[in-house]
């Protein structure tokens, strides 16, 4: 959840209080407005201090100044923004996260007109996101909470800017994505206790404030239109499965929708073929493609996006109980197909098989892209730096690429091919939902694509950047909620009319 830290615009002028926040490359100058804002004395207080301190300017680095002589403010903090290939190249996002990090105070103001590096409106929205995200903490069943949590309480931080009215504009374009995310990480961390099937479907259906159209599909609707395999994972669970489909219709009539897929395993003990018990405590967090997708829809409608948006989420839970399915028992999903079941801990892929098949009969769409932590092979091929993307498209995967690097959350292309296919062949069903260790990540998503008929498609692997991934300037949690700027990017740059 959010803190309470309110942001603001305004033009450049004279700060009289709170911190100052200012930038320099590598050989210490300020921009020509911080140097003025500075005033000589400042330039050189600047120059005397960062060879105190051995500060170079090298980029995500900083050096404060308490109670700054000449200076009004009461703490000059002064980040670098490193020589002429970082500032080339600065994520603005990842920026704002670092500004937020050396902000402790009541009021801080950021001075963003930075030596050599354009500042548009967008960029400026872009950081003012960024300190969103790291300000971000999941703390409501903290009883007690430290006085001194992150610096974090309430505040006021403002952007000096060369146009505030236009920065303003832009950040209200890109604050329902801040939110979307938030969202995400929101229901990634919440405990499993709280967050069943039932509950979680309620979060997808409070979308419809937004205009969201919102339907609910439970245990007699899935086993009316065949969803088997889906079901199959249910069953072992006292908590009933639940499937949400999320519709934004900001289009054209006449447009064929887009559609976004996640896997919600709202906790996953692996049923019969049961995990070891050391972190299972993380597996509440195998619903965070569904998560995604929820935060995802939260953003496009928020910004009132262009586009005609399916969101489709199956939801269940894999318990060992005396009902759950057994590895050797056989189910039919909704397509007709048949699956050997050989592990019941390769569950995700078959609650996305009906679901896939379900979105792209129903709703014919332009293109599929589902998210799931799916497979502990990929941590193995990709680490947690990449999520697997396999596709049946080229240019689809190309879109994602180009957008994972626009946003940092970065996609690596793996193999799909006709011999992963083979490899999930069974002697008594249609196919197996589970190979092996070899080629893991390839042939469940050799599955998936089984249920995806023609429809361009797109698999993210998202085991290794969605909960626990390595902490950075925009997340210090457990739960990243990655995949919504990806996504919220690929729609906004190709698929909004």
């Amino acid at each position: 959840m959010a803190d309470s830290l309110k942001i603001d615009f305004q033009a450049h002028g004279k700060v009289e209080s709170g911190d100052l926040i200012v930038f320099v490359g590598e050989n210490l100058k300020p921009s020509s407005a911080v140097a003025k804002q500075l005033g000589p004395k400042g330039v050189d207080l600047i120059a005397k201090a960062a060879a105190a301190e051995s500060f170079k300017g090298k980029a995500k680095s900083a050096m404060s100044v308490l109670i700054p002589s000449g200076l009004s403010v009461d703490r000059l903090v002064v980040i670098g923004l490193g020589g002429e290939k970082d500032r080339s190249d600065v994520d603005f996002v990842q920026l704002g996260g670092l500004i937020a990090g050396k902000v402790n105070g009541k009021l801080a103001t950021v001075v963003l007109d930075l030596p050599e590096i354009e500042v548009t409106p967008e960029a400026v929205a872009d950081i003012a996101v960024g300190v969103g995200l790291r300000r971000y903490s999941f703390d409501r069943y903290r009883t007690k909470k430290k006085d001194d949590d992150n610096g974090k309480g309430a505040g006021r931080l403002v952007f000096s800017v060369a146009d505030p009215a236009a920065a303003k504009k832009a950040y209200k374009t890109r604050e329902g994505t801040q939110q979307g995310v938030i969202i995400a990480r929101d229901l990634v961390n919440e405990p499993p206790n709280v967050l069943g099937p039932q509950e979680f479907a309620a979060r997808a259906q409070a979308l419809t404030k937004l205009g969201v159209e919102v339907e609910i599909l439970d245990d007699k609707a899935m086993k009316k239109l065949g969803m088997g395999a889906l079901l199959g994972v249910a069953q072992g669970s006292v908590r009933g499965g639940r499937v949400a489909i999320m519709r934004w219709n900001g289009g054209k009539a006449s447009d064929k929708p887009i559609a976004f897929v996640g896997k919600g395993v709202v906790f996953d003990t692996g049923g019969i073929s049961i995990k070891p018990g050391a972190g299972m405590e993380d597996m509440k967090g195998d619903m965070a493609g569904a998560a995604c997708v929820v935060g995802l829809m939260h953003a496009l409608a928020s910004r009132k996006a262009k586009a005609n948006v399916v969101g489709a989420i199956g939801l269940v839970e894999n318990m060992p109980d005396g009902n759950a399915q057994r590895p050797g028992d056989i189910v039919t999903t909704m397509s007709g197909q048949t699956i050997e079941i050989i592990n019941t801990d390769a569950e995700g892929r078959l609650v996305l098989a009906d679901v896939l098949w379900y979105v792209q009969d129903r709703f014919k769409p332009k293109f599929m892209i589902d998210l799931a932590t799916l497979t502990g092979a990929i941590m193995v091929a990709l680490a947690q730096e990449y999520a697997g993307l396999f596709s049946n498209n080229d240019e689809l995967a190309e879109r994602l690429t180009i957008a994972g690097k626009a946003t940092g959350e970065r996609v690596w292309r793996m193999p799909l091919g006709p011999e992963f296919d083979k490899m999930i062949e069974s002697k008594f069903a249609d196919m197996k939902n589970s190979a092996g260790r070899f080629g893991g990540s390839s042939t469940a998503a050799a599955l998936l694509q089984r249920f995806v008929n023609d429809v361009p498609w797109a698999h993210l692997d998202i085991a290794g950047t969605a909960m626990g991934s390595p902490q950075n300037e925009i997340n210090k949690g457990w739960a990243s909620g990655w995949g919504v700027r990806l996504l919220d990017r690929l729609v906004r740059d190709h698929y909004e009319a």
